[in-house]
């Protein structure tokens, strides 16, 4: 787990504002859910043979003896938010959230065991047309935020009757070359055999290039959505890669599954995945619903916002007020307040924890404010202010209080300084 330091920040907020709009123009409402949940909500949803509810969930149990769980993804709280909140009912719903997620993951670099994800579904929506405006969606966001070493992957499971027929034919492929599994494979032979598709073991990769296609046992009905979301994609110009052997690691999944993976963060490549879940909402005793959604690592996209164009510094104030004396310390801290008032935006920051003029002008400096404004007894009895520009040789000035916000706003455009 780490921090995030406010030499940071700057970059998270910007995917923030940028994310959270773009959301907004494709009709996406927010949802916040919690961060913990009964256990056996992931459970259910998740599935028991994937790596995150057999290694890597946080659980425990509350002072009630509850068992409870730091959501390890928000795609199950939010299905379990639609049904107990009775947001189903035939409803069309695009939601999305966003916060910390929590996996006891290996330590490597660009894995943390806190890490933060946008969560972004639409349920209520059964053909392959939501499932290209949501990859467009990703696409137009890769586009406003200037990110270009990304590519999607896109692959299809099809039904529940596809996926049994070709889990009978990797169970016998699998069980001709059992000596070559490896631990964990062995353990999901009988449980789960299309996540040993999921491993990342270099040693079974081999193996897993042998196994059966997928797309190979698609009935008519997933071949029709699955062609269709390609020509969909053709038409919009977004290119893309079919891979037979993406499954994605959790259980809930149906039809079109997608990664968009970059080459620019070593061996942690996927920034952005997801895929249809539509028998997900019966399986936690919902109404069956259709749904789709996507995750989108936080940290992933940052650090590739990162290798970019440096993106401008927090705004820096308009005005820095010195402060000497007793009562102008007073005074000041109301002026200051006044003229936030006057000038919402424009930024005032005030000399705190007192200091000779020379240490209150080098703060001032080093707030990159546009003005310096000194406030001493003297100026106070006489009812003026005095005005330095600190970004250019310009002398000392003086202006009466209840002028200078009007004074202020003229200096600003003199120096084109920008206010929100």
């Amino acid at each position: 787990m780490n921090d995030v330091l406010p030499t940071q920040i700057g970059l998270w907020q910007h995917l923030e504002r940028v994310l959270g709009g773009l959301l907004r123009e494709y009709g996406y409402e927010e949802l916040r859910v919690p961060i913990v949940e009964h256990t056996e909500l992931f459970h259910r949803s998740i599935g028991e043979h994937t790596d995150i509810v057999e290694k890597e969930m946080y659980s425990f149990a509350d002072a009630g003896g509850e068992l409870l769980t730091l959501r390890p993804e928000a795609t199950a709280g939010i299905v379990r938010a639609i049904i107990s909140n009775g947001l189903l009912r035939g409803a069309r719903l695009k939601l999305w959230t966003q916060g910390p997620m929590f996996r006891h993951e290996r330590p490597q670099k660009g894995r943390f065991r806190q890490f933060h994800q946008f969560s972004v579904e639409a349920v209520g929506f059964a053909g392959p047309d939501i499932d290209a405006e949501l990859i467009a969606l990703g696409a137009r966001l890769w586009r406003r935020l200037g990110i270009s070493r990304v590519r999607l992957l896109i692959n299809s499971l099809g039904s529940s009757e596809s996926r049994q027929r070709y889990r009978e034919q990797l169970l016998v492929y699998l069980r001709r070359h059992e000596s070559a599994l490896d631990e964990d494979s062995r353990r999901r032979l009988l449980g789960n055999p299309l996540r040993i598709l999921d491993s990342k073991n270099p040693a079974m990769q081999e193996l897993i290039a042998g196994a059966p296609v997928l797309t190979d046992s698609l009935d008519a009905q997933s071949q029709q959505h699955f062609a269709t979301l390609r020509a969909a994609l053709d038409a919009l110009g977004i290119a893309y890669t079919v891979n037979p052997r993406l499954v994605r690691g959790l259980d809930y999944y149906s039809h079109t599954v997608f990664e968009w993976v970059t080459d620019a963060l070593g061996a942690q490549d996927a920034i952005c995945s997801g895929g249809r879940y539509d028998g997900l909402i019966a399986q936690l005793a919902g109404e069956p619903t259709p749904g789709i959604g996507f995750a989108l690592g936080v940290e992933r996209v940052v650090e590739l916002l990162s290798q970019g164009a440096p993106l401008p510094g927090a705004a820096a104030p308009a005005a820095y007020l010195i402060a000497s004396g007793a009562r102008a310390e007073l005074a000041a801290l109301k002026l200051a307040e006044a003229l936030r008032e006057a000038l919402p935006g424009a930024g005032v920051q005030m000399n705190l924890g007192a200091g000779n003029f020379k240490a209150q002008f080098r703060r001032a400096d080093r707030s990159g404010a546009c003005l310096a404004l000194i406030l001493a007894d003297a100026e106070l009895d006489r009812g003026v202010v005095a005005v330095k520009p600190l970004r250019r040789e310009v002398g000392q000035s003086e202006c009466l209080i209840a002028e200078l916000p009007g004074r202020m706003l003229r200096i600003l455009e003199e120096e084109s300084w920008k206010t929100s």
